[in-house]
């Protein structure tokens, strides 16, 4: 049996969190195709929000090619899909279930790849096998992680290599939102969040604070509410930004007090790795940002995606014990704004940012080495290696059981 690197694949995407789902499955199907040269199709259930990351794209199109990828639109009877050699059903998405009866004599390399955790639990579950009820398939589950027995997290070959030269290029990136690069004296700020309580305190806390702020702000859920806190603040603007057309508040900026806002456009996926690497904070949500910032190696805040039980605190808690395990010193800052942020707690946010913000620095120099440190367990390289290792395993269970 041939135990080489399967040639195709196929990531089936149920589209959740409008782009946290999508944005993970996007980013592993350009790097498989780019990278390991594997012929690969995307099934997305929600076109319109794969066309915010890949704005060349078209929605509705039930096929169509991407760089390079076949994005397919997940809908409708699945009769006569040939499955590939390998297949990914991404975040517990339930496959259809003919393209499942389809699988079954070819033997792919099935691999439910699951959210990203911190949590300790996760080491013990990543590579489990889980047999199917009724059919001879094998299905087998993959943790992303941030230790040596998880899955590792997505990382592109040049990524880090291009991260370090940006400061040469950093002009070109200000240039493109119509600024001049920004002194050492202004704090930039990328700000990518869902709707947030505590994000009145938060930009008055920059807005009267005695450093320059300027903020850029992607089109997206928080921006109703950055424009509703000048609105309330008199800016002087006659009409609301929320009252105007959205080629209007691309470019737009606003003011208060130490505190500029930018208005972008929500960014194609490719074009928002340059966006971290400009800012000195980064908040971020979900997971593909959070990683990205991550790989950015500049201080964070992850604001994580909630979930009615509540367990989304224990994974904030997990990453956090982790990130800050050698750091200490900086984990009570750290965790007392990113608690204040993910609560939405108004009354207690200017005084933790005020407390995260003093320790920039030594902040600054542990997001390096921190990067730098799980930059050696590459998901994309950890699954192919996985294959591989099933391929033998499945190769050595057929000689074994020759007559």
């Amino acid at each position: 049996m041939n135990t080489s690197l399967p040639q195709n694949c196929d990531i089936f995407c149920n589209v959740i969190d409008n782009y946290g789902d999508i944005g993970v499955c996007w980013r592993l199907a350009r790097q498989f195709t780019h990278e390991y040269g594997l012929s690969v199709r995307l099934w997305v259930d929600d076109l319109s929000s794969f066309v915010k990351l890949c704005p060349d794209a078209k929605d509705g199109a039930v096929r169509q090619f991407c760089r390079d990828v076949e994005v397919c639109a997940w809908m409708g009877d699945f009769t006569g899909v040939t499955p590939a050699n390998l297949v990914i059903e991404a975040f517990g998405c339930r496959l259809p279930e003919n393209y499942i009866a389809a699988m079954v004599g070819r033997a792919p390399i099935w691999i439910n790849l699951e959210y990203l955790s911190a949590e300790a639990w996760v080491e013990g579950c990543h590579e489990l096998p889980s047999p199917h009820p009724t059919l001879a398939l094998m299905k087998y589950f993959f943790f992303p992680g941030f230790t040596p027995k998880t899955g590792g997290l997505i990382l592109e070959r040049d990524l880090l290599a291009r991260r370090d030269k940006f400061p040469n290029h950093a002009a070109v990136f200000w240039q493109s939102i119509g600024r001049e690069t920004p002194d050492e004296n202004t704090l930039t700020i990328s700000l990518f969040g869902y709707e947030n309580a505590a994000l009145s305190g938060l930009l008055a806390a920059w807005a009267n604070g005695n450093q320059r702020v300027l903020c850029l702000v992607p089109e997206g859920r928080i921006l109703p509410q950055v424009i509703e806190y000048f609105d309330k603040e008199n800016t002087g603007c006659t009409n609301s930004l929320l009252e105007t057309s959205h080629s209007e508040r691309i470019d737009s900026h606003l003011q208060q007090g130490n505190l500029t806002v930018q208005i972008i456009p929500f960014v194609a996926q490719e074009n928002y790795d340059p966006l971290l690497w400009a800012c000195d904070i980064n908040f971020v949500r979900g997971e593909d940002s959070c990683v990205r910032a991550q790989w950015a190696a500049k201080p964070f805040v992850w604001q994580i995606y909630p979930q009615d039980d509540g367990a989304h605190w224990a994974k904030l808690d997990a990453f956090l014990n982790l990130y800050h395990a050698d750091t200490p010193d900086l984990a009570t800052t750290t965790r007392a704004f990113w608690q204040a942020w993910n609560m939405g707690d108004e009354t207690t946010i200017a005084q933790a940012w005020k407390n995260f913000i003093a320790t920039r620095e030594p902040l600054r120099l542990h997001a390096q080495r921190w990067a730098q440190h799980i930059s050696h367990n590459n998901l994309a390289l950890n699954l192919l290696d996985f294959c591989q290792k099933i391929g033998r395993i499945r190769a050595f269970k057929i000689v074994e059981s020759s007559p």
